[in-house]
């Protein structure tokens, strides 16, 4: 597959962000300059948020206006994503992945819970993990089945997904109907062969980066802990996933490896490889058509997974 030039645009824009966080110099700065850099999106006309405390947690529903109807008028329970977004631990916020959450709402028929779950340095692990795990009990507590309920996440919010998942089985809770992971996060340790292979063609995501982002996030805590790297932990009796990555990433290892330890649990795995894409493309729908693409199929699982 050819690079594109909307490809390039995107690489650009991650570059422009990159050096507007050095330009800035502090964690407040790095976050403001994701939010700048996802406010190039703005939502659709018929997108609704709304604010919600989600068992404690801030959080957003997100979703499109209008009603629903199955074919010959029977109104439709829609699914539930339960969505962690990524950022390190360290930044990201529901409020720059609305358009994001927005499509996967489309995409999906599903209202999408975008939780603002607290971030490193100010609250290390495992307050990430605690939200996730809260927002879920919240969602049962109103009343939404689990089996209609997906949990999603992209990067370290992607690793999120399965560290939430192995809480919720080692604390007893019933299984949502699956997981969503696009480029995961999901060892610490940096130590997958692509951090090096990869880091010529990776413009975002480098392992200097991520070791500064994993010393906020863990202090001296055990890096192979295994609900803060889940490459490392039981995942057995996990739900069905959705694994996206490119090639174009440091973090390829992280997925494959991922995959592969999945299904030698028993998991049943989706692993998605998309040629020349880049960490969490996704993201960059309104300029990327791969994007756009890897969100119909996750919207896809969705429908396919969720009763």
């Amino acid at each position: 597959m050819a690079i594109t030039p909307q490809l390039d645009a995107v690489k650009q824009m991650f570059t422009s962000m990159g050096e507007r966080s050095q330009e800035l110099g502090t964690v407040d700065g790095s976050r403001l300059a994701l939010e700048e850099l996802m406010a190039q999106f703005p939502l659709d006309d018929d997108v609704v948020y709304e604010p919600i405390n989600a068992g404690g947690v801030a959080a957003e529903w997100i979703s499109i206006n209008g009603p629903r109807e199955k074919t010959g008028g029977e109104a439709t329970i829609e699914p539930v994503i339960l969505y962690l977004h990524g950022g390190g631990y360290v930044i990201g916020s529901v409020r720059s992945y609305r358009g994001f959450l927005s499509r996967m709402s489309r995409a999906a028929d599903a209202r999408v819970l975008g939780l603002d779950y607290r971030l490193a340095p100010e609250f290390p692990f495992p307050a990430a993990l605690d939200d996730s795990v809260a927002a879920y009990r919240w969602l049962l507590s109103q009343g939404v089945e689990p089996g209609n309920i997906v949990i999603g996440g992209d990067s370290a919010g992607g690793g999120l997904t399965v560290s939430t998942l192995v809480a919720l089985r080692y604390l007893g809770e019933p299984m949502p109907a699956a997981g969503v992971c696009i480029s995961p996060w999901v060892d610490l340790e940096g130590t997958g062969e692509s951090m090096i292979s990869k880091a010529e063609v990776d413009t975002i995501v480098q392992k200097e980066m991520l070791g500064f982002m994993t010393q906020l996030y863990m202090g001296d805590r055990d890096l192979r802990a295994p609900l803060a790297a889940p490459l490392y932990a039981d995942l057995r009796g996990l739900p069905p996933l959705l694994i996206q990555v490119g090639t174009a990433e440091t973090l390829l290892d992280d997925s494959t490896r991922l995959a592969d330890r999945a299904k030698s649990s028993g998991v049943k795995v989706e692993l998605s490889i998309w040629d020349d894409m880049i960490h969490v493309w996704p993201i960059f729908a309104p300029v990327l058509p791969e994007g756009q693409q890897a969100i119909e199929r996750i919207g896809e699982f969705v429908r396919q997974q969720a009763k």
